[in-house]
């Protein structure tokens, strides 16, 4: 009798292996590490914005400019995190269910990966933008 491989269960499916669950889990946490990481840098961009301008007003030598951009893309960066945490929440409860029921596929690409990946590409290339021309 063939002893089924490391990390698949006695049927031959990763469903019945507790490895794998906690596996999915790990991933789901470091989804939802990465969704509040986002917040908590767009809160930090979008009140540099605001604290930049109270310097201005309150009579330095700084030069007063408008802080809106800071702001949009600091609330970009809020809503990225929330759409991170959502996202994630939705496939980690998918993985399970097709770990449940057999149906898993291993080895296709995480799309909210990519597509999160490129998002923070634009919001990248964006502030560069801004702090190239606008300074």
């Amino acid at each position: 009798m063939a002893q089924p491989e490391p990390g698949q269960g006695e049927q031959g499916h990763g469903e019945k292996d507790p490895r794998v669950y906690l596996a999915a889990e790990r991933t789901f946490l470091a989804w939802i590490r990465t969704g509040l990481a986002l917040m908590g840098f767009g809160f930090v961009v979008a009140r540099f914005g605001i604290f930049l301008r109270e310097l201005g007003v309150s009579g330095s030598q700084l030069p007063l400019r408008s802080s809106a951009f800071s702001v949009w893309t600091g609330t970009g960066l809020v809503l990225a995190g929330v759409i991170v945490n959502t996202i994630s929440a939705v496939e980690y409860i998918q993985m399970i269910r097709e770990l449940r029921t057999g149906v898993y596929a291993p080895g296709t690409p995480s799309k909210a990966g990519v597509t999160l990946a490129l998002v923070l590409a634009a919001v990248g290339l964006g502030m560069a933008f801004y702090l190239a021309v606008v300074r």
